[in-house]
């Protein structure tokens, strides 16, 4: 759980143990890998939302997953410490990126668990890298996205740090846009190791993701997702529409539907409330999984 202090200490969860991995002809990325309880656990791997970083969105859960799966949490391409290349940022990089990084870590099939745009990534995933897919987790997210008042509002804070430069020694127009993005992704307070994170973006690229954020549409073929899926939607969520996400788990046969009292970024600023959906959502499709022959653990602790 992060703390926060109005006296601006640092104030860093305790984490697991990361690395750096290179993948041969994309990049270097940061990952955290947590082994789970057996040998055989099913493995985990989180995608984290537009301009957080994989700390930023899943820090409350990676050891409480960690009793039941392997969990991967790794910084998506031009956020964090992921990838960076010259390249127009597309969500099927991102996707690419992910599987790449499934095959290096030796993982058969995955559950994949996309927040936001983690959503639209892990939809790609499946369907650019179905053999590598064996249930889908997909929170606050849909098929396609409206440019909601929030989303313009986030959007325009990172045009503006892109402008002002957001790496090395902070502007104080560069702060102040920090600062909202960081308060508009749920963080509370003054916190330092919120802020260290945010300016570890590629905030051009960012830029670049929210468009195709915003062009992303997947309806035409999200009724072909065949694998084991369940949609956590956030009920009183203005980034992302409540009926965008009723949408998506409509869209997906066999999906089930975990509602969640609360706005897009529960996850950060409730933990304690979002922390059983999201467990009993991936317990959920581990066992549909392996009753499949989706994945091969036998059992999910």
């Amino acid at each position: 759980m992060l703390v926060t202090t109005a006296s601006g200490r640092r104030d860093e969860p305790e984490l697991p143990r990361g690395r750096v991995i290179r993948l041969p002809g994309r990049g270097d990325v940061f990952v955290r890998d947590v082994p789970g309880p057996t040998a055989d656990a099913p493995a985990v791997v989180l995608l984290h939302g537009w301009s957080a970083s994989a700390d930023l969105n899943w820090h409350p859960y990676l050891l409480t997953l960690a009793r039941h799966f392997r969990v991967v949490a790794f910084d998506q391409r031009a956020h964090g410490r992921g990838i960076r290349h010259d390249d127009p940022f597309r969500l099927e990089d991102c996707a690419d990126d992910a599987a790449a990084l499934i095959g290096h870590l030796g993982i058969e099939r995955a559950l994949v668990v996309g927040y936001s745009m983690g959503g639209p990534v892990g939809q790609l995933l499946w369907q650019r890298h179905p053999h590598l897919v064996g249930g889908l987790v997909l929170c606050s997210t849909s098929a396609s996205f409206g440019c909601t008042t929030r989303l313009k509002v986030l959007f325009r804070a990172a045009s503006v740090a892109s402008a002002v430069g957001a790496t090395g020694p902070l502007s104080a127009v560069a702060t102040r846009s920090l600062a909202t993005i960081a308060r508009l992704n749920g963080v509370r307070g003054e916190s330092r190791w919120a802020l260290e994170e945010f300016t570890r973006h590629d905030w051009g690229q960012l830029v670049e993701a929210g468009h195709q954020i915003g062009r992303f549409d997947s309806r035409p073929w999200i009724d072909t997702i065949s694998v084991p899926t369940t949609v956590i939607a956030t009920m009183a969520d203005v980034v992302v529409p409540t009926p965008y996400q009723l949408a998506l788990a409509h869209a997906i046969p066999g999906a089930t539907l975990r509602r969640v009292r609360g706005g897009h970024h529960q996850c950060v600023t409730e933990p304690h409330r979002f922390e059983p959906v999201l467990v009993d959502a991936c317990r959920e499709i581990a066992a549909r999984s392996t009753v499949l022959g989706v994945i091969s653990a036998a059992r999910v602790a």
